[in-house]
């Protein structure tokens, strides 16, 4: 079994996904070919460079559909010699499909993999391709079936975290973010969007709402208190499942929720020899991926099981991490991760995170762990995981460690 590294991680800006947003008129495939021309151009790749482009995208549908890993190779600087393999494991596609390189090159199934992701949510909304899992009765009455912000309300009620709690956690994110803008933490990975013509459409990400604070959070009505409690009524659905509890705690809103962006992202991966072929220096090992089910009803506590998974897998206890990327779906999900595993919220997204950037689905994880690797560096630190909670109840997660 052969190392594993990471030789580099570029992102583009996120922008806001709707039809107001700066990359509304810009499709998913010009996403994904910038992302996977910033990769060629910095590493100097040429011909049949890698094995494959391993691209995760969720709304598989529309503009979005068809094999969009091939279309972007073919529409990219890429050879036409390398194939394109697209794989939707819902919010946690951008890592997996990391997870899916590593692991082909540990096993010796090519020396180089270019993998990452993309969503473009304001051209294809989430849930538009119809999905059995949020619309089939058949399925549905067996499974408890919930959406996702009610599962993250759950977790709020189960585990005791309050609404300002959580608001917290989201004014936070925002101050993070700012912050690390204002310091050029990202410079190292963002690669603007760009029109034909060369000029800049997008260089930062827009979504951010640095002047964010509790009032104006506590301003916000929940975004899930209609959908639990009047029409369809879905608390009592999560009731049946969870008797002990009395009511659900409506906590989460707009404000400590992930924000709905475009955006797309791209690691290049190899081993040894790969890097030495292109004279490429490795920035990170990948010491161990996992991935794991969970329950679906309450759907978003996969980050713990999963963490513990490769925890035990890898041979390190949770103090062995640096820092952690914990995907801030919604603010629920990262304080049940920080108090299962009793983790200082000074290691966690300390750049900021998804409440505050936004979370374009089939790129985000593939976005935090290049936001993982440049922090490591930045702040001089050797261990890093990152984990996303999966829709449908499963959960992802990575290692890696600094060369």
């Amino acid at each position: 079994m052969k190392d594993v590294y990471i030789y580099d991680a570029v992102r583009t800006p996120r922008g806001k996904g709707r039809a107001d947003g700066s990359l509304h008129e810009v499709t998913a495939l010009r996403l994904s070919t910038t992302a996977l021309n910033a990769i060629k151009e910095r590493n100097g790749l040429d011909g049949h460079a890698v094995e494959d482009v391993i691209w995760g995208n969720v709304t598989q549908v529309g503009e979005q559909g068809a094999c969009l890993a091939r279309s972007a190779v073919l529409a990219s600087d890429l050879d036409e010699s390398i194939p394109g393999l697209s794989v939707n494991r819902f919010c946690a596609s951008g890592l997996e499909a990391v997870n899916l390189a590593a692991n082909q090159v540990r096993g010796g199934a090519g020396d180089g993999y270019i993998a990452g992701g993309v969503e473009s949510m304001s051209r294809v909304p989430m849930g538009s391709d119809g999905g059995a899992v949020a619309v089939d009765p058949s399925f549905t009455f067996d499974q408890y079936f919930v959406p996702q912000g009610i599962g993250a309300d759950i977790i709020a009620t189960e585990y005791g975290f309050s609404r300002d709690t959580a608001d917290e956690l989201a004014v936070e994110s925002q101050r993070r973010a700012k912050a690390a803008w204002d310091d050029s933490r990202f410079s190292k990975s963002i690669v603007p969007v760009t029109d034909i013509n060369g000029l800049t459409i997008l260089d930062y990400d827009e979504f951010m709402r640095p002047g964010t604070d509790m009032q104006s959070l506590g301003a916000l009505k929940p975004s899930f208190k209609d959908q639990g409690e009047v029409m369809p009524g879905f608390d009592k659905v999560a009731l049946m499942k969870y008797p002990h509890l009395e009511r659900i705690n409506h906590i989460h809103h707009a404000g400590n929720s992930s924000g709905i962006v475009d955006g797309s992202a791209a690691l290049l991966i190899g081993n040894k020899e790969f890097g030495e072929r292109y004279g490429l220096k490795p920035r990170a090992r990948i010491r161990s991926t996992a991935k794991i089910g969970s329950d679906p009803t309450i759907m978003l506590t996969g980050p713990i099981p999963v963490t513990e998974k490769i925890l035990r897998e890898s041979g390190m206890k949770i103090n062995d991490i640096d820092l952690f990327e914990v995907n801030e779906a919604f603010a629920s999900v990262v304080l049940r991760f920080e108090q299962a595993f009793g983790v200082d919220h000074e290691k966690v997204n300390v750049n900021g995170g998804s409440i505050a950037m936004g979370h374009p689905l089939g790129a985000t994880g593939a976005i935090i762990l290049g936001t993982l690797l440049d922090e490591l560096e930045r702040s001089d630190k050797e261990t890093g995981l990152a984990t996303l909670c999966i829709g449908s109840g499963m959960g992802a997660a990575t290692i890696i460690e600094r060369v």
